[in-house]
C-alpha cells in the first residue's frame, strides 16, 4: 500500500496525515514548495513529500507514481472571488480523477473529503441524510457538490465521499476567532439561530482513514458528525467556562452580519486576500440550521465520532495555549 494525501499542509489534512503515520503507513503527500510545512511536522522514513499541486496535472501525473490509494483533502474554504471556488475543488478534484483514471487500475481507492455544505442546510427535526437531493446555498457548497458528481462521474476506481459537518479542534485558525473573543469577555450571540452538527478534527481524520480499506463503503457517500447536536451559544459558553473566563453577550443581528460579511468580501477583492467572511457565507450563516444524520458510517463501518463538545473544546484550547495561538 502506498497513499497520497492531497492537503497535508491543512488543517484538516495535517491531522490526517498524523493519524497515517501513527499507523505506520507509507504516504506521499503532494506538497507546493512555498506550502507551509508548520502542521506536517519532522521528516520520517515514512511520508515522501512530492512537489505538486492540484492545480499543476504534469505533477499530478508524477505524484501518483507507486500510488494505491489516495486521500483528496485539498480544496478551497475561501476565495477572492467565486470562481476560486471552482477552479480548486471542482478543477482540481477533477484532475486528481484524471490521475487516478491514467494509472490504469493501480490505484485501488480514492476518499474524497467534501463537506455538509455540498447537501445544503438541515434541521434536527430533519437532519440530512446521504439519500437527500443536495441543495447548496453558497458557491463554497455549490463547488463542493460539483467535486462530488466528478468522482462519481469519473472515477473509475472505487471511491468514498466523506461530508464533515463543521470540523473544529487544534491547528483550527477559523473556530479560534470564538476562543478570542472568550478571552476579551465577550460571547458573540448570532441573530439567527442555528443548530449545528459539529467533527473534532481528529475524528474526521480516523473516519477518512477507516474508509480507505474498508470494503462496506466502497462507491457509498457519509456524513461524519458527532451525534450530539449543538450551538453557536453553546460553543461560546463551554469555551469560556474552560477558560475560566466572564463574557458578556454580543449580539450579532443578522443585518450586522450582512454588513460584516460584504465589508470583508470588499476588503478581499481590494487586498487579493481571502477570507472565509463574504456574501457567500452569509448565505450559510442565515440557514436554518446545519445538522445531519451521521448513522449510515456507523451502520458500515462501525466508526464513529466519539469526541463530545467539552472535550474537543479542553483539547483545542490545550493547543492553543501551547503553541501560543492565545
Amino acid at each position: 500500500m502506498k497513499i497520497l494525501l492531497t492537503g497535508a499542509s491543512g488543517f484538516v489534512g495535517s491531522h490526517i496525515l498524523d493519524s497515517l503515520r501513527a499507523l505506520g503507513l507509507p504516504v506521499a503527500i503532494l506538497l507546493r514548495p512555498s506550502s507551509s510545512r508548520a502542521f506536517i511536522g519532522p521528516d520520517s522514513p515514512s511520508v515522501e513529500t512530492r512537489p505538486g499541486s492540484i492545480g499543476d496535472p504534469a505533477s499530478l501525473q508524477q505524484a501518483m507514481d507507486g500510488v494505491t490509494h489516495v486521500i483528496h483533502c485539498a480544496g478551497a474554504t475561501k476565495a477572492c472571488r467565486v470562481s476560486g471556488f471552482y477552479e480548486v475543488n471542482q478543477g482540481g478534484t477533477r484532475n486528481v480523477i484524471e490521475a487516478v483514471n491514467a494509472q490504469a487500475g493501480r490505484v485501488e481507492r480514492l476518499v474524497h473529503i467534501s463537506s455538509l455544505a455540498a447537501a445544503g442546510p438541515a434541521v434536527p427535526e430533519n437532519p440530512a441524510r446521504e439519500s437527500d437531493t443536495p441543495g447548496p446555498v453558497s458557491e463554497y457548497g455549490k463547488s463542493k457538490l460539483a467535486a462530488e458528481l466528478e468522482v462519481r462521474n469519473g472515477c473509475r476506481a472505487e471511491y468514498v465521499i466523506l461530508r464533515p459537518s463543521a470540523v473544529y479542534g487544534p491547528r483550527d485558525a477559523e473556530f479560534l476567532r470564538l476562543f478570542q473573543a472568550a478571552k476579551s469577555h465577550f460571547q458573540p450571540r448570532p441573530g439567527i439561530k442555528q443548530a449545528l452538527s459539529l467533527v473534532f478534527v481528529r475524528d474526521l481524520a480516523q473516519a477518512a482513514v477507516t474508509c480507505l480499506t474498508h470494503p462496506s463503503t466502497a462507491g457509498k457517500t457519509y456524513f461524519v458528525a458527532e451525534k450530539a447536536i449543538s450551538t453557536a451559544p453553546m460553543m461560546a459558553a463551554e469555551i469560556a467556562s474552560r477558560m475560566g473566563v466572564w463574557t458578556l453577550p454580543l449580539p450579532l443581528p443578522a443585518a450586522l452580519l450582512w454588513t460584516m460579511c460584504l465589508g470583508q468580501e470588499a476588503l478581499s477583492r481590494l487586498t487579493g486576500k481571502a477570507n472565509v467572511l463574504s456574501l457567500q457565507k452569509f448565505a450559510e450563516l442565515r440557514a436554518p440550521g446545519w445538522v445531519c444524520d451521521p448513522t449510515l458510517l456507523e451502520r458500515d463501518t462501525g466508526f464513529s465520532c466519539r469526541t463530545g463538545l467539552k472535550d474537543g473544546v479542553a483539547e483545542t484550547l490545550s493547543w492553543y495555549r501551547q503553541h501560543h495561538w492565545l
